[in-house]
This record gives structure tokens, C-alpha cells and sequence, in this order.
């Protein structure tokens, strides 16, 4: 049972979705796809306690014949920003019988604002605030198949980001950088360690992505 104090602020965001024209392709696009309206007709009809009440009077009187379904809008937002967002990128799709994986390139920012996927109301975001932005600090990466294959990551080594710890304690932060965090990126690959630019981590096959909370 979903219920809200204010029907029509349901499916309203903190920033205009509209506005944003995602590139295919691309973690934008991938989280306006997962999050866009949807309408629920015929076979997806809700079951209407509202309505079934009304047409058939007090629940103990109900048969499951005499229950009403209606059209409905469904959309899922996200109500409570974290303080660190993980990202999990599929990478299969079914092929007849078989599943096959996907190897091509999906773009994913430095700094990506969840804003225009946020509820209205999202919780842990101050009022007036029509940004919710985090900063990439670590990329998983997998080379190989559905059957064999090898994971490497990407890791940022930065300066302790102290504000996380009042968002993780207290569901709240004073924190007002708008751009990514500062340090150096490393590749790693079983024993081995190395020094890479941003634009290499950029252009990764990503797997799992991991940011953490700017504002």
C-alpha cells in the first residue's frame, strides 16, 4: 500500500526532468529509462480499494469477482539520497536461449546530479536545493565473457571527504562543493598498481560505479 499526503506532488522532481535530453548510451539516459512514468492499462490494472468499496460496500462483503481495477501511473523516484551511490550496470541480455553480454561502451560522468531523479520531497536534501550531486571515485571493470573473464578497478586516492560522516550519522550535511573531489586515480588489476589520467577511467567498460555525495 503506497500513500502520500499530497496525490499531486507524487510524480514531481526536485529538478525538470525535461530538461535533460540524455544521450543513448549513457548513465543519464539509463536512470531517465528506469525511472520514467508508466501507465498501467488493462492486464496491469490496479486492484482499487477505493473503488471496490464504493461500488461494493464494507470489505468483509467483497469476493474477489466483485473487485474493481483501475488505470493507474506508476514511477519510481528516489526518496532518500545516500550518502554514497552505487551504481550497477547491466551487462547481459538474453540471446534465444542463452545470455549474452553487453560490451558496449556506456558514458558515465565525473559529477552526476540524481536531481531530476529525486522525489519532490526527497529526504536529506535541504529545502530550495535543486541539486543532489556526487563525485566518481571508483570504477569496476570486467573484460571477458558470461563464462570467463577478469574484474579490474579503478580507485580515486583523495583527501577524507568529512561531511559524508554527518550525512551517514545525521541524514544531513552543510557541504556545498559543486565540483569533483581532488586526487589521484589508480588502476588495479589483481597485484598490480598504476597511475591513470580521468579521461582513462572515463572511457572504462564500466560494471559498478561508485560515487560519493558532493551536495
Amino acid at each position: 500500500e503506497v500513500s502520500t499526503d499530497d496525490p499531486e506532488m507524487a510524480f514531481c522532481t526536485l529538478a525538470n526532468r525535461e530538461e535533460l535530453n540524455p544521450e543513448e548510451d549513457s548513465v543519464h539516459h539509463c536512470l531517465y529509462q528506469f525511472t520514467r512514468n508508466e501507465t498501467l492499462t488493462e492486464t496491469n490494472r490496479l486492484l482499487c480499494d477505493v473503488c471496490t468499496q464504493r461500488h461494493c460496500g464494507p470489505k468483509n462483503n467483497i469476493s474477489e469477482k466483485k473487485c474493481v481495477y483501475t488505470n493507474a501511473k506508476k514511477q519510481m523516484l528516489i526518496s532518500l539520497a545516500p550518502p554514497i551511490l552505487t551504481l550497477h550496470l547491466k551487462r547481459f541480455q538474453q540471446a534465444g536461449f542463452n545470455l549474452q553480454k553487453v560490451n558496449r561502451h556506456i558514458k558515465f560522468p565525473e559529477v552526476i546530479d540524481l536531481a531530476p531523479f529525486c522525489t519532490a520531497k526527497c529526504k536529506n536534501v535541504a529545502e530550495g536545493n535543486t541539486k543532489v550531486l556526487y563525485s566518481l571515485y571508483g570504477v569496476v571493470e570486467h573484460s571477458g565473457t558470461m563464462r570467463s573473464g577478469h574484474y579490474t578497478a579503478y580507485v580515486k586516492m583523495r583527501a577524507m571527504n568529512n561531511h559524508l560522516s554527518d550525512l551517514v550519522l545525521r541524514g544531513q550535511s552543510q557541504a556545498s562543493e559543486t565540483e569533483p573531489v581532488k586526487g589521484q586515480w589508480f588502476h588495479i588489476s589483481d597485484t598490480h598498481v598504476q597511475p591513470v589520467s580521468v579521461s582513462k577511467v572515463l572511457s572504462s567498460q564500466a560494471y559498478l560505479l561508485f560515487y560519493e555525495r558532493l551536495l
